[in-house]
């Protein structure tokens, strides 16, 4: 656990909390973040894409927080409740100490139709003072908040959420003009609760207090059962399992969607830039989580993962897009906000442009997802059949077309890693067809498979590098590589050397920039410092792969999370978070040191 206090981490920078600060609670259709000081700054309702009623993170003065935090100066400790996300922080004072846990409540048959976060307050030694506030903001400068007297107390309203603020013992103020507040003060083995409570376009009832205390410890125990239900007692697995209780929190419950990461517009820099939204289900992303999901033996979510993306693309087929929306439908065009963005870095967007650019690579993830699910001992219908033998056709016909990259980029090239996406499909349809699990025309699906193999060979090799290059005719270098010494596609020792050629040129320590050219824009992107581990198990440079993975593990916050990329110098954490494909990479490359190392 990690220990701060006002004049450290605990700081704030013009009212903007530092990233590596938060931590994610969840309910299976939210996620709350929560900052070192206690602040709930980014929360949204009903769900993770909703516009957020709670913005701090992206808007300090208008954005809307929840504050819950000692009156006193106080240094801070905090930690999830083991196999949970329930997040308990210790506050201490000169004059005593307090714990709070916070909850997004889960009902008895899993996600309440209304969203509900508990903060509760145990009294532990002395005598602590301690404020709190529930102050919506607005929408993202979209919508104004503001306090509805009813004949059951006040509520709050803004943009078409209906807030309630219940608890006890603990001394509500009269309410404001747009917030309600209190204050208190904890006594050993005292217990005070707030309560918050919303929803959106529908009818509210203020909650029981002693239901929801009730609530808090239901939770706990849901949480414990998920996790007992996976198993993994490899290496790291403390790492591992804080890993996988982080997805779940950006698993959507109510259609079995992944999102990418639970925030929108963080800079991926700490001066600012590339500020994207990424609250939506990337296929790339899917394709991990089911690998990982099955390796835990986590039926459920595999199940839901796997019926999400088919029904998904045969809504929207034949093409494969890159992601879709959290209920399965194509992304709307990037909409431009008035909020300043996190430390008045802009733009704060919602929406994402990339959702109609041509990428090969999604023709692998998918064919890693069909191939893992059926590996796993599942059976694949006709249907689906049909459909992936179709997408394999098309792969054959793609794969030499220029596109944006796995990196969506603005230029469209002869990426090595979208070939070696088509690579992997084919490969993959092949290994299906074998089984009886899709039928078509194999005999063409070796035939394009090897073509692109020795195409990527003859045409994407730099022997003044000794590396496999970004695209043919250059001696760029791209991290994404790296990601098919796991695909099979090369674990000899041209591998070996990208591996070399890669850590040179792209490294920075333990971390790693995506390609060459952006160590001067972005900072360090953290899924490929993962993968550089992974790809090092695979060719054999086990011991290695484990010295860097130490390093990596320990680069997480004090509970155990990663945003996308991390500052090579300061360690920052930047861009959104906290981020599927940074725990997804730990996770997968664990498992695969873990296989290879025995």
């Amino acid at each position: 656990m990690r220990t701060a206090d006002r004049g450290g981490a605990l700081e704030r920078d013009n009212g903007y909390a530092d990233l590596r600060g938060y931590a994610g609670i969840g309910d299976g259709r939210t996620v709350a973040l929560i900052a070192l000081d206690g602040s709930v700054d980014w929360f949204p309702i009903p769900a993770l894409d909703s516009a957020p009623v709670f913005a701090a993170l992206l808007d300090t003065d208008h954005g809307g927080r929840i504050t819950l935090a000692p009156t006193d100066p106080f240094t801070v400790t905090r930690r999830y409740v083991s196999g949970t996300n329930v997040l308990q922080t210790t506050f201490t004072t000169a004059s005593g100490v307090v714990r709070v846990t916070d909850a997004l409540v889960t009902g008895v048959a899993g996600r309440l139709p209304w969203t509900e976060l508990a903060r509760r307050v145990d009294g532990i030694s002395g005598s602590v003072r301690m404020a709190w506030s529930v102050e919506p903001g607005r929408a993202l400068r979209t919508a104004m908040p503001w306090v509805h007297e009813t004949v059951h107390g006040p509520v709050l309203r803004v943009d078409g959420v209906t807030l309630t603020v219940t608890g006890f013992g603990h001394g509500p103020n009269e309410p404001g003009a747009q917030r309600l507040d209190g204050a208190f003060a904890t006594e050993p083995a005292s217990r005070s609760l707030i309560t918050v409570s919303g929803t959106h376009r529908e009818p509210i009832h203020p909650p029981n207090p002693q239901n929801v205390d009730r609530g808090i410890d239901r939770t706990v125990a849901n949480w414990r059962a998920w996790s007992t239900e996976f198993s993994y007692d490899g290496p790291w697995a403390d790492a591992v399992r804080r890993s996988a209780l982080a997805l779940k929190l950006l698993i959507h419950s109510p259609t079995g969607a992944i999102a990418a990461a639970a925030t929108t517009s963080l800079p991926e820099t700490v001066t600012g830039g590339k500020n994207w939204d990424y609250r939506f289900a990337w296929v790339r992303d899917v394709a991990y989580t089911l690998q990982a999901l099955i390796r835990f033996g986590l039926r459920e979510e595999s199940q839901a993962a796997v019926s999400w993306l088919l029904t998904t693309i045969r809504r929207h087929g034949p093409e494969l897009e890159i992601f879709y929306t959290l209920d399965g439908e194509i992304p709307d065009a990037i909409r431009h906000t008035d909020a300043p963005g996190w430390r008045n870095l802009p733009p704060v967007v919602s929406g994402n442009d990339a959702r109609h650019q041509l990428q090969l690579a999604p023709y692998g993830d998918l064919f890693d997802v069909m191939r893992a699910y059926v590996d796993a001992g599942n059976i694949l219908d006709p249907e689906t059949g049909a459909l992936l033998a179709s997408v394999a056709d098309r792969a054959c016909d793609d794969w030499h077309r220029p596109d944006a990259g796995i990196w969506e980029l603005e230029e469209n090239r002869h990426y090595t890693t979208s070939a070696l996406g088509c690579w992997q499909a084919l490969n993959s349809a092949v290994h299906l067809a074998e089984l009886g699990q899709i039928h078509g025309n194999s005999d063409r699906w070796i035939a394009e498979r090897d073509r692109i193999g020795s195409w990527v060979h003859a045409n994407c090799w730099s022997e003044a590098k000794q590396s496999f290059t970004m695209y043919p005719g250059s001696d760029e270098l791209d991290a994404s590589i790296l990601l098919h010494a796991p695909s099979g596609f090369d674990r000899g020792e041209r591998m070996s050397t990208t591996i070399d050629a890669i850590r040179a040129e792209l490294g920075d320590g333990p971390l790693l920039y995506r390609y060459t050219g952006m160590r001067e824009e972005e900072s360090t992107f953290v899924a490929c410092a993962f993968w550089l581990a992974g790809a090092m198990a695979c060719v054999g440079r086990v011991d290695e792969a484990r010295e860097l993975m130490d390093d990596l593990v320990a680069l997480s916050n004090d509970v155990g999370l990663y945003a996308e990329m991390i500052e090579a110098g300061s360690l920052d954490f930047t861009g959104n978070l906290p981020q599927g494909l940074s725990h997804l990479s730990l996770i997968y490359t664990a498992i695969l040191i873990d296989e290879l190392g025995d």
